[in-house]
């Protein structure tokens, strides 16, 4: 479990077919209090660490996890969006993140706005229903707050700001038009279909 707060922004070190992949990446954790077994979310996919070394640890990522997050997403020199995993008594400061990729957004329009970045996000029909204006949702990783949300269609944009310091914190100050970006939707959301699908059926 996470909160969708990141704590540091890792880089892709190296990348071994091994069946599944085994991606290493370089990290200022404090790895001596990080153990093998650990939850990483990287990017917005919860990970188990696998090995680690002074200044990186290794996961194993299955083809099922590579065909659900963004293209490209586990290639050399690409930065990722680290988070830790939750523990009781910590500060809730996003909201309940689980660390799973629901689908992959496209980036449609990143622009300076005051201090801010605007981003505007074409979301896929599976994750589209569960979007709300003033909602939550996990673009990488990062909570954040919906702002609005347009259906125009087949396709539905939401839209989002990111203030300097998220910017300067996480991956999302160097999007651009065109890139790929892990969404998770809020988990409140997903429960609330479940009810809604089933009460349909009564």
């Amino acid at each position: 479990m996470f909160t969708g707060i990141v704590s540091d922004i890792g880089e892709i070190t190296a990348v071994e077919p091994r069946g599944d992949l085994r991606v290493t990446i370089r990290t200022g954790f404090d790895l001596s209090t990080v153990d093998i077994g650990a939850s990483i979310a990287c990017s917005g996919v919860c990970l188990t660490v696998v090995e680690k070394a002074a200044d990186s640890f290794a996961v194993d990522v299955s083809g099922e996890t590579v065909s659900r997050a963004a293209p490209g997403q586990w290639t050399v020199g690409l930065r990722l969006n680290l988070e830790r995993a939750l523990k009781v008594g910590d500060e809730l400061g996003g909201h309940i993140v689980t660390g799973h990729v629901d689908g992959v957004g496209r980036v449609e329009r990143a622009a300076a706005e005051g201090g801010s970045t605007h981003l505007s996000v074409a979301a896929p029909p599976s994750v589209a229903p569960y979007l709300a204006a003033k909602g939550s949702v996990t673009v990488d990783g990062v909570s954040l707050t919906v702002n609005a949300v347009e259906d125009r269609g087949d396709e539905t944009l939401f839209h989002l700001n990111i203030i300097p310091h998220t910017a300067a914190v996480t991956t999302l100050g160097h999007l651009k038009a065109g890139d790929c970006v892990n969404l998770e939707i809020d988990i409140l959301a997903r429960y609330l279909s479940r009810m809604e699908a089933y009460r349909a059926r009564r």
